[in-house]
């Protein structure tokens, strides 16, 4: 089963590229962030092309800038919208759904940016991610689960290109990496970075500045998962082929493989980027040449 993990950054204008994406890459599971639709929207728009290509999906969404989905051609079964305990700013916002695919339960989500250390939305920030802490410790104990998605935060120093354009704002501070470790440690895996240890990797570059050419990123999108999903992984990567060219996503699709991994044990970047922007570190240990199509 091959599940995935986009920020579309709004579904609306990337419509073409996330349905050559689907073509291309064919997963069985997406989790979308920030598409940015009203649930009536995002049916109108994508109902025919989903049900051709054999997927149901779920969206929980306002038609503001949150917005999230899943996509699956392995079952959908008992859907949840929002996070169950979780603040509001200051009403729940729709940054969080979730269902059961193929038994395995898949949480699509779009973690609060924070803004700044001394703005509300940060506080909001450390409440939402400790009341999905609590989901997962209610969850996790009932079968195999994975939290895919946006969360806003570089787990290490190791997933930002250079900490020092960070220093004192949000997504890299102590509060929120303990948040996050605080979510792994209720029994949650971080697959990609198990998987590449060593490894530079990115899932976001900003549009300005020539970042993504540059490989000026962070690694903010993270797929995790209980222990009995983690011991199924075969592949798991960063779809890079999807960031490039004109009317991109700022992010870029994770994709992991379970059970079997279709174009084999490809990663951490397909296509590699150049070394520029690796500050010192490691490069990639990508083979391939263009991002992998399923067969």
């Amino acid at each position: 089963m091959r599940i995935a993990t986009w920020n579309i950054n709004s579904a609306k204008a990337r419509q073409a590229r996330l349905i050559e994406w689907l073509d291309r890459a064919e997963p069985d599971v997406v989790c979308l962030q920030e598409t940015k639709l009203s649930d009536g929207a995002f049916l109108e728009l994508f109902d025919e092309d989903l049900f051709r290509r054999g997927y149901r999906f779920a969206h929980h969404g306002d038609g503001r800038w949150n917005g999230v989905a899943i996509l699956s051609r392995g079952g959908l079964d008992d859907v949840v919208r929002g996070l169950p305990g979780g603040p509001g700013f200051p009403d729940p916002e729709p940054r969080a759904i979730a269902a059961t695919c193929d038994g395995v339960r898949v949480w699509s989500l779009y973690v609060p940016n924070g803004r700044t250390v001394d703005d509300p939305h940060y506080t909001y920030k450390l409440a939402w991610l400790a009341a999905l802490r609590d989901v997962v410790v209610a969850e996790s104990a009932h079968g195999p689960l994975m939290t895919l998605g946006d969360f806003n935060i570089a787990p290490t120093d190791a997933d930002v290109w250079d900490m020092a354009q960070f220093e004192g704002a949000t997504h890299v501070t102590p509060a929120e990496r303990d948040a996050l470790a605080r979510l792994t440690a209720a029994g949650l895996t971080d697959v990609l970075r198990t998987r590449w240890p060593d490894d530079v990797v990115y899932t976001y570059w900003d549009y300005r500045q020539l970042c993504f050419p540059k490989n000026y990123g962070m690694r903010i999108d993270l797929t995790l998962a209980t222990a009995d999903v983690a011991e199924r992984v075969r592949a798991v990567w960063v779809d890079r082929a999807a960031r490039k060219g004109t009317g991109t996503s700022d992010h870029a699709p994770v994709v992991v493989d379970l059970d079997t991994a279709p174009d084999g044990d490809v990663g951490p970047m397909v296509p590699p980027p150049s070394a520029r922007g690796s500050s010192g570190r490691s490069g990639t240990r990508a083979t391939a040449d263009g991002a992998p199509r399923r067969r």
